[in-house]
C-alpha cells in the first residue's frame, strides 16, 4: 500500500488495526499482569504467616478471653487491611512497571491502561490466593463458631441430642440428665444402718427408667404426668427410705429444676449460635472493605508504574 506526504494518509496509516498491533503488540501487557499477581500472591503469603504468629503471641494466657479475643479481632482486621494495601500496591507497581511501552497513544489512554493493569493484577492474585487459602480459611472459620457455640452449649448438645434419640442408658452418661437422676436416688443423711440394709441392691435398672421417663416428659417440655409422679415415687421410697410424701415432692422438685437447667443451657446454645453469626457477619464485611482497598491500591501503583516506565 502506496502511502503519500498527506495527513490524512499517514492518520489512516496509523489507525490500521495490522500495523497498530505491530508496532504496541495490543493494549494488555498479559505477562505483567501474571508477574503483578504473583509477586502480589506471594507477598501475601508472607504477611498473612507474619500477622499469624504475631498475632499467636500477642495472646496472654493471663487476660480475660474477652479482652483477648477484641484485642486480637482488631489487630486481625487491621492487619488484614494492611495486607491487602501493601501486597497488592507491590503487585499494581509490577505490572505498570513490567509493560510494554506504548507509542502513539495519548495519556488519556496509557492512564486507563496503566489502571487496567493494576486492576487485573489484583484480581489475579486474589484468585491465585484463594484458590490456595479457601479451605485453610474455611476450616479456621468453621473451627472457631464450632468453638463459639460449643462453649455454652456442650451439655446442652449432650442433652437434647439424647432425647431426641431417646437413649436412657446414653442420657445416664451425660450431664446434666445423669446429676439429677443420682441425686433423686440420693440417700438421705442420717438414715438409720437397718433402714439402709433394706433399701441395699441393684438401683441401675430403676435409674435408667427415671431417665427414660424424664427424656419423654422434657422432650415436649411437659410437666410429668401423675402416675409418672406416682410410680417414681414409690421408685424413690423403695430405695431411699423416704416417706411417700417426701419422695414425690423430692420427683417434682428434681425434675423441675431439670427443665430449668435444659432451658438454660438452650438459651446459652442459641446466644453463643447468635454472637458466632454475627462474628461471621463482621468478619465478610471487613473481608469486603480488605478487597476493596487492594483493588484502589493496586490500580493506583499501577499507574506510577507506569509513569515510571514512559521515563
Amino acid at each position: 500500500m502506496n502511502h503519500t506526504n498527506d495527513p490524512a494518509d499517514r492518520t489512516l496509516a496509523a489507525n490500521d488495526p495490522a500495523l497498530f498491533v505491530h508496532q504496541h503488540g495490543g493494549a494488555v501487557s498479559w505477562g505483567a499482569v501474571l508477574a503483578g499477581g504473583v509477586g502480589a500472591a506471594a507477598f501475601a503469603l508472607i504477611l498473612l504467616t507474619l500477622g499469624t504468629g504475631l498475632g499467636l503471641t500477642s495472646i496472654s494466657p493471663w487476660s480475660t478471653g474477652a479482652s483477648n479475643a477484641k484485642a486480637f479481632g482488631f489487630a486481625a482486621v487491621a492487619w488484614v487491611c494492611v495486607t491487602s494495601i501493601l501486597t497488592s500496591g507491590l503487585g499494581g507497581y509490577l505490572a505498570g512497571r513490567l509493560r510494554r511501552r506504548w507509542l502513539a497513544v495519548d495519556a488519556d489512554e496509557i492512564h486507563f491502561r496503566d489502571t487496567a493493569h493494576g486492576f487485573l493484577s489484583w484480581a489475579v492474585a486474589t484468585l491465585f490466593t484463594a484458590a490456595i487459602l479457601s479451605s485453610a480459611v474455611s476450616g479456621i472459620v468453621r473451627v472457631g463458631a464450632q468453638a463459639a457455640a460449643t462453649t455454652g452449649a456442650e451439655g446442652s448438645s449432650v442433652t437434647m441430642g439424647t432425647m431426641q434419640r431417646g437413649n436412657a442408658v446414653a442420657g445416664m452418661n451425660s450431664w446434666p440428665l445423669g446429676y439429677f437422676v443420682d441425686s433423686l436416688f440420693r440417700m438421705p443423711a442420717g438414715l438409720p444402718l437397718a433402714a439402709l440394709a433394706t433399701t441395699t441392691g441393684s438401683s441401675e435398672p430403676a435409674r435408667v427408667e427415671t431417665a427414660r421417663i424424664f427424656l419423654n416428659s422434657a422432650a415436649t417440655g411437659d410437666q410429668l404426668s401423675p402416675e409418672d409422679t406416682s410410680y417414681l415415687s414409690q421408685l424413690v421410697a423403695q430405695r431411699t427410705g423416704l416417706a411417700p410424701n417426701a419422695a414425690q415432692a423430692r420427683v417434682t422438685t428434681t425434675y423441675t429444676r431439670l427443665l430449668q437447667k435444659i432451658t438454660a443451657l438452650d438459651a446459652a446454645a442459641k446466644n453463643a449460635a447468635d454472637k458466632a453469626r454475627k462474628v461471621t457477619i463482621g468478619a465478610s464485611l471487613w473481608l469486603f472493605i480488605s478487597l476493596l482497598l487492594g483493588a484502589f491500591s493496586a490500580s493506583l501503583t499501577a499507574t506510577y508504574g507506569g509513569r515510571v516506565r514512559e521515563v
